[in-house]
């Protein structure tokens, strides 16, 4: 990689997307039965698989059912899953080694915001949007912000968090891109734009935001483009805003060269800002200082992952 080109109490259900039709259930409920008839028929005519081993897998309960499910569950997770950009992965092995294990709990998120920014000093946030359930990627949830709360745009927005990050880190901060967050360099991608309209909505009356989330690791070794197309409808790529804010409640999860780095899916960026947005930013580690660039879509990098959040609440 070359240095980077520079209120209500009322209960929320996550949803993960459109929900499969009945007649789409009953075809793979059919697929998978006809293929473990026909593991059974053969192992029956190998005679592998005799009367008194039958009824011992039939009493095995849970030893029996929890592999099988698990050998579902991965296949159609893996055969589901869109083939954009599949040639655009790399295996990487990069993950959290500055002791971020999983969130913090929301009241210390909340409190570490609030000694940041004014705006805060009252704010509140859904106390049951923090209880789930969430899919099993989902690390935990964090304390976000609409970036609205803060500035006008939302390139002034993401240069007010970045100096709070700045000051955390004791001035050890580089931004590549300083001056160049106008909106004609940086954009939400309307995915996730469209969702933090819908968390919004549904957690009103809290300026502080309950939003399930993982810090990368999940798309370890995509191409930022690749992440985008393999997420479901009720997942969606966090933006340099958000993340930098993740970064200043969890100031652990990006200081050391081997740290897996940060793509930011949930934004669209134009160095040249000529129109063609095809790049995103990237937080990285370099010279024992946390850094902000630039890195193309296209390039599925092992050091890199992309940040994540779940869902539309309703």
């Amino acid at each position: 990689m070359s240095a980077p080109s520079s209120s209500g109490m009322s209960a929320v259900r996550w949803i993960v997307g459109e929900s499969i039709t009945s007649g789409q259930k009953d075809q793979l409920l059919a697929m998978v039965a006809s293929v473990a008839g026909g593991v059974i028929d053969s192992m029956a005519r190998e005679g592998v698989l005799t009367k008194k081993g039958a009824e011992q897998v039939r009493r095995s309960g849970d030893e029996f059912r929890k592999p099988i499910g698990n050998a579902v569950r991965e296949a159609l997770v893996r055969l589901s899953a869109s083939q954009d950009f599949a040639n655009e992965e790399v295996e990487s092995r990069h993950g959290y080694h500055s002791g971020y294990q999983a969130p913090k709990p929301m009241v210390e998120q909340v409190a570490i915001l609030k000694t940041h920014f004014p705006e805060l000093a009252s704010a509140t946030y859904d106390k049951n949007a923090s209880q789930g359930p969430f899919p099993e990627w989902v690390e935990g949830p964090f304390a976000l912000l609409r970036w609205q709360l803060l500035a006008k745009t939302y390139g002034e927005a993401v240069e007010r968090v970045l100096a709070e990050l700045s000051k955390t880190l004791g001035g050890k901060f580089v931004n590549y891109i300083k001056g160049k967050l106008r909106s004609d360099h940086l954009r939400e991608s309307a995915k996730k734009a469209a969702a933090f309209e819908a968390i919004a909505e549904a957690q009103k009356g809290h300026a502080v935001l309950v939003v399930p989330a993982q810090f990368g690791i999940r798309h370890r070794g995509r191409s930022v483009r690749r992440a985008r197309a393999v997420m479901g409808s009720g997942e969606f790529g966090l933006g340099a805003f958000e993340i930098g804010i993740m970064l200043l409640t969890h100031d652990n999860r990006l200081q050391d060269l081997n740290d897996l780095w940060i793509d930011c899916a949930g934004d669209e960026y134009s160095y040249d800002a000529v129109g063609q947005f095809l790049d995103a930013p990237i937080f990285y580690f370099s010279d024992g200082e946390l850094e902000l660039g630039t890195g193309r879509v296209s390039d599925p990098l092992v050091s890199y992952g992309s940040v994540s959040g779940f869902s539309v609440p309703q």
